[in-house]
């Protein structure tokens, strides 16, 4: 049985956050993504407190492409230490085979 993610980060600018999510999706590492924002973090950086506007991306793809999926943010990315989380998920099991359908390489 194929095992599902939902993968967040967030980027400092609303057009890097559509960048990631086109190549995510046009690579076929993501099946889907949404941007959220701009939204408002309150971190721990480097040994400071601080506070920011963000925006957060949510991608959903099967656990055997979260790998390249996790690569592929990590490179692209404009922040050198970005927060990447993967989360298992459930769904309906049409929406699950879509995402597993739209992730096949």
């Amino acid at each position: 049985m194929t095992e599902f993610v939902q993968v967040s980060t967030a980027t400092p600018e609303r057009e890097h956050a559509i960048e990631l999510a086109k190549g995510a999706v046009q690579g076929r590492l993501a099946a889907g993504s949404q941007i959220i924002g701009p939204v408002v973090s309150v971190f721990w950086h480097l040994g400071e407190f601080g506070e920011g506007e963000e925006w957060r991306l949510l991608l959903t793809t099967t656990s055997d492409r979260y790998p390249g999926l996790e690569t592929y943010l990590l490179k692209n990315h404009p922040w050198d230490n970005p927060e990447v989380i993967a989360t298992p998920i459930q769904g309906a099991p049409r929406c699950l085979k879509w995402i597993e359908d739209n992730v096949r390489p």
